[in-house]
C-alpha cells in the first residue's frame, strides 16, 4: 500500500546554481507543498493545487516553516566527535595532541558503535541528513558508522582512513593492508541500501608513496567510488609535504602522480593552491570542499570562494567535525559568509543555502537523489523555523522577502531552528 503524505509550508528550490545565474534562479512559494510517496518526493508545487489533486493524501501542515532539502555535509571526521572544540592548536599539533589519541580508541567496536550513534544523532538534530565522513584505520570504525546509518535509513559516504607513516604505531597500517582492508570494506558496504564506500588516504604526509600508489590502484579498479583526502590546508603542512615529496611539482602532484586525482575526488580545504593546482582541479572536474569553521578555528586561512567559483570549480560545504567547531550546517554557512566577506565578497543567502544542499550533493555525484526537493529525489528534508529565537524572530519580522527572512537564521540559528527532519520520508525529529 502506498504511503502518501502532503507536507505544506513555505518551499524554496533552485532551477540552477545561484553562483552561475544569481538568486533569481530560486523558486519560493509562501504556501507550497511537497508530496511524499514511499520515501521519495513525488511532486512539488502549490499547496492548494497538490491538495486538490491528491485528496487521499495525509496532510502535515507546517505553517510558516520553510521546507528545504536536508543539509549535506561533504567532509567530516566522525571519530573526532568527542574532541570537538578542543583549545588552541594548529593542524599538526591538533593531530598529535587530540586526534590521534582519540582515534586510537576506535579499535574497540563498542566504543566505535557508541560514537557513531552519537555522531549521527547530533547531525540529524542539526538538520543534516547526509554526510561524507572519514573513519579511522580500524575496519571496526567503518562497520560502526555504516551500521548506525543503515539503521536510520541514511544516505552516507565513509571510508577507512589510511596512514602508514608519521602517526603513532597503533594508528599505522601498511600499503598492502590499506589496500586489502579498503577493498574488503568496499565489497561489504558499497551500494548496500543507501551506503557508499569512499577510498580514504588521510593526506600525503601520513602516507608513503607506496600507500598512495596502492590506493590509486584500488580507485582505478573501482572508479565508481569517491576518493577523499586533504589538500593545502595550512602553509606549514605544505612545507612538510615539500620535504616529504621533493620530486613533486606541488602538493596536488603527490596525489596526481599516484593515481589519486580525478572527477570523483574530494579535496578538503584547498586554501593555499598554486595556479597549476587550480587549473588541474578544474580540468579534471574534481570537487573542493570548503570547511569554514575548521579553517578559522585552527587558523588555516581564507578559502577563495569567489575566485574558485569563477574558475568553474566544483565546491561543497562541510563542518569538518571535529577541527570544525560545530555540528551545524547553519553555523557552517554563517562562517562561510564571514570568510567570504574578509575576501571582499558578500555571499548571497541563496548561494549559502545552495552550497549546503545541492552544491554538496553535486560534489558527491548525488544531486539526482539528495540535496533538492525535485520530484524523484529521496525524501530527505527538513522544516526550518524562521523565528526560532527572540533575536531571530524580531529580525525576521522586518523581512521584505524570503532572503531577508532566511538570512538571520543562517547567521544566528542553531538546532532550535530545525523544527522537523525526515529521512526517506520518515520523521526523525519534531512532533508528529
Amino acid at each position: 500500500m502506498t504511503d502518501t503524505t502532503l507536507h505544506i509550508g513555505q518551499t524554496l528550490s533552485f532551477d540552477a546554481s545561484p553562483f552561475d545565474a544569481g538568486p533569481a534562479v530560486a523558486r519560493h512559494s509562501a504556501r507550497g507543498a511537497i508530496l511524499v510517496e514511499d520515501g521519495r518526493i513525488a511532486a512539488r508545487g502549490e499547496a492548494d493545487d497538490l491538495r486538490a489533486r491528491n485528496p487521499g493524501a495525509r496532510i502535515e501542515d507546517h505553517g510558516a516553516a520553510l521546507l528545504l532539502p536536508g543539509f549535506v555535509d561533504a567532509h567530516a571526521h566522525y571519530p573526532q566527535t568527542a574532541i570537538i572544540a578542543s583549545w588552541g592548536k594548529r593542524l599538526i599539533d591538533w593531530l598529535n595532541s587530540y586526534t590521534f589519541p582519540e582515534e586510537a580508541r576506535f579499535g574497540d567496536p563498542d566504543y566505535a558503535t557508541a560514537q557513531a550513534r552519537l555522531y549521527l544523532d547530533l547531525i540529524v538534530q542539526n538538520g543534516t541528513t547526509s554526510v561524507c565522513s572519514y573513519c579511522t584505520i580500524h575496519p571496526e570504525s567503518v562497520d560502526a558508522l555504516f551500521t548506525a546509518a543503515q539503521a536510520r535509513g541514511m544516505r552516507i559516504w565513509a571510508g577507512k582512513t589510511c596512514m602508514d607513516r608519521n602517526a603513532p604505531d597503533d594508528l599505522r597500517d601498511t600499503a598492502q593492508s590499506a589496500y586489502d582492508d579498503s577493498a574488503a570494506l568496499l565489497a561489504r558496504w558499497h551500494g548496500r541500501d543507501r551506503l557508499s564506500y569512499v577510498i580514504t588516504p588521510r593526506f600525503s604526509p601520513t602516507s608513503t608513496p607506496d600507500q598512495l600508489a596502492a590506493l590509486g590502484s584500488l580507485w582505478a579498479e573501482r572508479p565508481d567510488c569517491l576518493m577523499q583526502t586533504h589538500l593545502s590546508e595550512q602553509t606549514d603542512e605544505i612545507a612538510w609535504v615539500r620535504s616529504l615529496y621533493p620530486e613533486a611539482r606541488d602538493y596536488l602532484d603527490t596525489y596526481e602522480s599516484h593515481g589519486l586525482l580525478g572527477a570523483n575526488g574530494l579535496y578538503g580545504h584547498a586554501i593555499h593552491l598554486e595556479p597549476r593546482e587550480r587549473a588541474r582541479l578544474a580540468e579534471v572536474g574534481a570537487a573542493l570542499v570548503h570547511c569554514p569553521t575548521s579553517n578559522t578555528f585552527i587558523g588555516s586561512g581564507l578559502f577563495d570562494m569567489d575566485g574558485l567559483m569563477r574558475e568553474g570549480q566544483r565546491i561543497a560545504l562541510a563542518t569538518d567535525t571535529g577541527g570544525g567547531s560545530s555540528f551545524s550546517m547553519l553555523r557552517t554557512m554563517a562562517c562561510a559568509y564571514d570568510i567570504a566577506q574578509l575576501r571582499g565578497r558578500a555571499l548571497h543567502p541563496a548561494e549559502l543555502l545552495w552550497l549546503a544542499t545541492e552544491g554538496s550533493a553535486r560534489a558527491l555525484n548525488a544531486a539526482d537523489r539528495i540535496g533538492t526537493l525535485a520530484p524523484g529525489s529521496e525524501a530527505d528534508f527538513i522544516a526550518l523555523d524562521l523565528a526560532s529565537t527572540p533575536a531571530i524572530a524580531q529580525r525576521a519580522a522586518r523581512a521584505g522577502d524570503i532572503w531577508e527572512a532566511l538570512f538571520p537564521t543562517i547567521m544566528m540559528g542553531d538546532d532550535r531552528a530545525i523544527s522537523g527532519v525526515w529521512i526517506a520520508g520518515a520523521r526523525c525529529k519534531g512532533a508528529a
